[in-house]
């Protein structure tokens, strides 16, 4: 699943390209939004909120979650798309840039007055200005299911994804299905929060501080293989609020307790 560094880095990217511009190509391809047409709409900004990414346009916000597989590509007017059309669900183009969103999700248009009805959910984001740690704290500190569990529900604390989850409870020594009882979330919280605004800036995201391929990470998508501490060998299983959202875990038995 996208984390929240990648939501970042495509809305600063899509802010950059697009921002103060006046759309003259607006198509969304999705049911429910297909007669939508914001051309002659100036671009105000495009805003990552955890892991969804609003775009505002006009009076209106264009809202996407990126899930698993989709992305946003830029291309200039004209220019051949890198992609299969069939997986395009919205375009949005000015006269020297081409938005693409390819298999993205949850795409919806609302007045940006609302938005909050699409992301009001969410709890704090580390990625923004207004980030509060205290809050995102107290939230999963209140949570009585399993850390890993709560560090992904994304009304606690906005933009930890799976991969995130893994990497910081190896960090701090926590094996996921402990209760959250038992954790020092505050500290688990810090660590997090300087951990994704570090990776935000980085072209490959890092967690052990070594940016190499295959180097990346402690035990995420390293089931089977040695732990680059202790060597013993990291293990995997499956852990969820419920059976049809459980997400794979990742743990070193030595290093985690």
């Amino acid at each position: 699943m996208t984390e929240g560094d990648t939501v970042f880095q495509v809305a600063r990217r899509l802010d950059e390209a697009l921002r103060d511009q006046t759309v003259t190509r607006f198509d969304l391809r999705v049911p429910r939004v297909a007669t939508v047409d914001l051309t002659g709409q100036i671009i105000h900004d495009v805003v990552p909120r955890g892991k969804h990414l609003l775009m505002r346009i006009g009076a209106f916000t264009l809202h996407s979650h990126l899930r698993m597989d989709g992305m946003w590509r830029l291309y200039r007017p004209g220019e051949k798309w890198r992609h299969r059309a069939f997986k395009v669900r919205a375009i949005v183009g000015t006269a020297t840039r081409e938005a693409v969103g390819v298999d993205i999700a949850e795409v919806k248009v609302v007045p940006t007055r609302d938005e909050s009805e699409l992301v009001g959910h969410l709890g704090p984001d580390p990625l923004s200005e207004h980030w509060d740690a205290a809050e995102a704290t107290r939230r999963v500190a209140a949570d009585a299911r399993s850390i890993h569990v709560a560090l992904l529900d994304q009304r606690n604390v906005a933009g930890f994804g799976n991969e995130y989850a893994a990497e910081l409870l190896f960090l701090r020594g926590i094996l996921p299905e402990t209760p959250v009882s038992e954790v020092d979330t505050a500290a688990l919280i810090d660590l997090g929060a300087r951990t994704i605004q570090a990776n935000r800036d980085r072209v490959d995201r890092t967690f052990t501080g070594d940016a190499r391929r295959g180097m990346t990470d402690w035990v995420y998508g390293r089931a089977g293989r040695p732990c680059r501490r202790c060597g013993m060998l990291i293990r995997r299983d499956e852990l969820g609020a419920s059976p049809t959202s459980e997400r794979i875990t990742f743990w070193c038995p030595n290093c985690q307790h």
